[in-house]
């Protein structure tokens, strides 16, 4: 047993079990996090309860089981339930999701199992998903044009007006986003340039003439446009559809603010399938709404790859002309040593100092100091002076330098000193050598660093929130305005979603999914930009074998 002990094998054993059930644990929290996340997508079955209260009195809830627990029966009576006649230990209770919120004072509610009087999954029974106020759930009862019913299968003439309809919405964003988006952009770029023609003393009669001559142009063109985007508002009011509530009440909808509509109960295994593939689908490809419990993520999805992306930009080279100075040029004395050991205790340093940092260094001072050169005509409103992605992008490269310092020295450290002196001696110079054959060698370990550095710069959130990310950004960082990248605008992130959704929301129970599903879509973000990275990393690594033979 000793000399098994002095082999080193049950180290080796127990090193391996530990590495399996870290994997285990790793795949677990994952498999948990997209089920919960992913199943929130799947059409749930609409049920109808005919609900009794303690007095006697009937009434019916419409809505789908969002979840349910046992409850002491002991817990309840303790609340002021009588609970006659029942002789159980625990009582089941469901937590319902209702909708029809402008009607219905709860979008949730609980539902003890004794006062269920009956309950049923009725065929017909719709889902009406809506721009705001959520879902609507109910019976459909007709489809009206200009308020006058229209003849036909009803649900026939309902999905083929909401496909109209859609067409108009796309035809309106397009139109806000893109000319009307434009004309606004152009019309602000004047004002700024007669401000800083007064600001600058020369703002002529001239010039003066010439601006406003454009800028009438503009608002007409904008009120053209205008009265395009109303009439195409008013074609998409024409049609209604017309629901029977849980409440036995005809409620008429206007199809303009209806997104989607959906019979649960009628569908079967594949068109339940390919419903949840369209639901993914608009969840990913879709703008958020209701205080971001409701529509999809596509603006944050944008905003951290594009802060991501950017901010390997800055920290790659920065990185790599820190580690090349200090192992190819510094000396080998008590500075170098003194500067390596603050740059390792600089990875230890807690992320939201590095915001309060960015926050003060770059937002305030920087930011500030290129506003008043740059943009004194823009004053009192910032422009670079106010949280933004560039600074964000800033603060989280010098949050993850450290990482792509060490890995970059590690990797140079690795290659033979004859290497160098080989280059040296056939003729090339120290820059030379570097570039051709240093760099090319210790492009695997660079790219080990900015794999790393993605990985935590992505998940990122409290620096974050300081100098850049906000809860909702009206506009994408790029658009079709000149400079197309306007990197001074605040963004979403899906961090922030997160920790918005899950702590921030007015509606605890409606979020909840989504706080699954945006936690899968940060993981899945994450790993696709690290098996990028990785992938030219491998390339590298293959590509510069032969000069490690």
């Amino acid at each position: 047993m000793s000399k098994w002990f002095k082999s080193g094998t049950p180290w080796i054993w127990m090193t391996g079990g530990a590495v399996s059930l870290s994997l285990v644990a790793v795949l677990g929290l994952l498999l948990m996090i997209g089920w919960r996340g992913l199943t929130y997508f799947w059409p749930h079955t609409i049920y109808e309860w005919q609900l009794s209260t303690p007095e006697g009195e009937r009434y019916t809830v419409i809505g789908e089981i969002h979840d349910r627990e046992a409850v002491p029966v002991a817990q309840l009576r303790g609340a002021g339930l009588a609970l006659e006649g029942v002789t159980e230990d625990t009582l089941t209770r469901y937590l319902v999701k209702t909708g029809n919120r402008e009607f219905v004072p709860l979008d949730f509610r609980w539902i003890l199992e004794t006062n269920i009087v009956s309950r049923s999954e009725p065929v017909n029974m719709a889902v009406i998903e809506r721009s705001h106020n959520g879902n609507f759930y109910g019976y459909v009862e007709r489809v009206q044009e200009n308020d006058s019913a229209v003849s036909g299968d009803v649900r026939e003439q309902l999905l083929a007006r909401i496909e109209r309809v859609d067409e108009l919405n796309e035809r309106m964003e397009d139109l806000q986003k893109g000319e009307i988006g434009s004309i606004n952009h152009q019309l602000e770029r004047l004002r700024l340039k007669q401000r800083k023609l007064d600001l600058d003393g020369e703002l002529t009669d001239e010039a003066l003439a010439a601006i406003q001559a454009e800028e009438e142009q503009l608002r007409a063109d904008y009120k053209v446009l205008e009265k395009e985007l109303f009439a195409l508002r008013d074609e998409a009011r024409r049609d209604s559809v017309v629901v029977r509530d849980m409440r036995g009440q005809e409620v008429t909808i206007s199809l303009g603010e209806v997104l989607d509509v959906a019979w649960p109960n009628n569908m079967n295994l594949l068109a339940q399938t390919g419903h949840w593939f369209g639901e993914i689908g608009k969840f990913v490809s879709g703008d958020p709404r209701e205080a971001n419990t409701e529509g999809g993520v596509f603006p944050a999805i944008f905003g951290t790859v594009f802060m991501v992306i950017l901010m390997a930009i800055i920290v790659t080279p920065l990185g790599v002309v820190a580690a090349i100075y200090l192992h190819e040029y510094a000396g080998k004395n008590s500075l170098t040593k003194i500067i390596r050991i603050a740059v390792i205790n600089l990875a230890g340093v807690p992320s939201i100092v590095y915001g309060v940092f960015g926050l003060g260094f770059f937002v305030y001072m920087l930011g500030g100091s290129l506003d008043r050169l740059f943009y004194p005509e823009a004053l009192p409103s910032p422009t670079f002076g106010s949280p933004g992605v560039l600074w964000s992008a800033l603060t989280l490269a010098i949050l993850t330098l450290p990482v792509v310092i060490v890995s970059t020295e590690e990797g140079l450290s690795r290659i033979p000193s004859s290497v160098r002196q080989g280059s040296l001696a056939l003729g090339a110079t120290k820059a030379e050598t570097l570039w051709r054959i240093i760099i090319p060698m210790a492009s695997p370990a660079i790219m080990t660093g900015l794999i790393l550095a993605i990985a935590r710069a992505a998940g990122e959130v409290a620096p974050l929130m300081l100098v850049g990310v906000v809860k909702l950004a009206p506009n994408l960082p790029v658009d079709g305005n000149f400079p197309y990248l306007h990197l001074d605008r605040k963004f979403m992130h899906l961090g922030f979603h997160i920790y918005d959704v899950g702590f921030q929301s007015p509606n605890v129970e409606a979020a909840r999914p989504l706080v699954y599903a945006t936690s899968f879509l940060l993981v899945t973000v994450i790993v696709g930009l690290n098996l990028t990275a990785i992938g030219i990393r491998n390339h590298l690594r293959e590509k510069f074998r032969s000069l490690d033979q």
